[in-house]
């Protein structure tokens, strides 16, 4: 199997794999923090929050906010993993000669 067609094959499960959980799952997908507030009212009805947020963002622009987080995160990762494979390899040519 040629790279070309190996390449269209990984491109065509990575499309499946966003839209299938898509399509297959019913429901809304809610965050822990909604999970833990709805917890917490059923435990203790009268309970108020200590605070309130500075402003209330849309759920659409929280989601950025989180996934750019998380692509800031992962970019920090890779580049340090980068940095320090490419470290070695230079501590590596430099004791093999």
């Amino acid at each position: 199997m040629s790279n070309k067609w190996k390449n269209v094959l990984m491109l065509l499960v990575v499309i499946l794999l966003v839209i299938l959980p898509l399509l297959l799952v019913n429901g809304e997908f809610g965050g822990a923090d909604d999970a833990a507030e709805g917890v917490i009212t059923e435990i203790n009805p009268d309970y108020k929050p200590w605070f309130k947020p500075l402003t209330e963002l849309p759920g659409e622009t929280e989601s950025m906010l989180f996934a750019l987080q998380a692509a800031i995160g992962a970019g920090v990762i890779g580049y340090t993993l980068g940095l320090l494979k490419g470290k070695q390899g230079v501590t590596k040519q430099h004791n093999s000669k």
